[in-house]
């Protein structure tokens, strides 16, 4: 077999090999891998190509090479999962970089950051000001995690006791211009709506570049021309708006009739329409 046919068909099985391995033993993205699983995929990748180049020129000692580098992780990522001590030993342990608004400088000196360090992975969770912090801990994998002081926490509808209605993935319906017509049909929409919606906009499919309907039913797009003003989406202000005229009409017909069952009925349904309206409020007007 002439030598750039074997180096080919040693290549391209290997990299399928490789791939099948590394997708089964990384399971996590390569900016929350920890300093052993990194250095573990650079062996797995620098034996693959030696044993693809015939650096390695017996291929059953290279693929024995790969073996274990490939199932050591999974025997200790198993064993991890059994043993605090042991996943402790091998991935390491979170560091505490503030606690109750106090910089820790032993553990800053441990984890082998500068003050300057730590001010720009505070940055990196929109924390500008130290005093702001009430709690930092760096995890293994490096990232840095921070708990605010209660009083600098950003409010949420929780603090203020509002409710709100569940929020769902959004879907995307166009890109690129086409329309993903399995999206629509998982919101149990057609390519009718769609075009319906498009039209009362003004705009065509070929012109936008992403469109994704949201959990309320709101199309939103994005246009290959920027220069396009486009109103913004307002299916549920406009729904409040119709019920918060019906019930104002009711109010004003009770008024105006004389016959007190008819100013009864009319009266009766005002109140009903405006219960409904307090209930329907936070997840129509927030």
């Amino acid at each position: 077999m002439k030598e750039w046919i074997d180096i080919l068909l040693r290549s391209a099985g290997l990299f399928f090999l490789t791939f099948i391995l590394v997708r089964t033993i990384a399971k996590k993205g390569l900016a929350k891998a920890t300093t052993f699983e990194l250095i573990n995929y650079i062996v797995i990748g620098i034996l693959a190509a030696l044993i693809s180049v015939k650096v390695i020129p017996d291929i059953r000692l290279g693929l024995l090479a790969l073996a274990v580098w490939m199932g050591f992780p999974i025997i200790i990522s198993y064993l991890t999962t059994k043993s605090k001590v042991l996943h402790d030993f091998i991935h390491g342990r979170e560091t505490i970089l503030i606690k109750q608004g106090k910089v820790m400088e032993e553990n800053l000196k441990k984890a082998k950051m500068t003050g300057e360090d730590l001010l720009s992975e505070l940055r990196t969770k929109n924390a500008f000001n130290l005093m702001d912090v009430e709690f930092a801990v760096m995890e293994p994998t490096g990232v840095v995690n921070v708990v605010f002081k209660s009083d600098k926490t950003p409010i949420t509808p929780h603090h203020l006791q509002w409710k709100v209605a569940p929020q769902v993935e959004p879907q995307t319906v166009i890109l690129d211009g086409n329309i993903l017509f399995d999206a629509l049909n998982d919101l149990g929409l057609n390519d009718n709506w769609l075009k319906t919606q498009l039209e009362n906009i003004g705009v065509s499919v070929d012109n936008v570049f992403i469109g994704q309907v949201n959990s309320s039913g709101d199309l939103f797009v994005d246009l290959f021309d920027d220069t396009i003003q486009l109103p913004q989406p307002n299916v549920k202000e406009m729904l409040y708006a119709g019920i918060e005229k019906s019930q104002a009409d009711l109010m004003k017909f009770a008024l105006e009739t004389q016959d007190e069952k008819t100013k009864k009925i009319y009266g009766h349904n005002a109140e009903e329409l405006q219960k409904m309206m307090e209930k329907l409020k936070p997840y129509l007007l927030r």
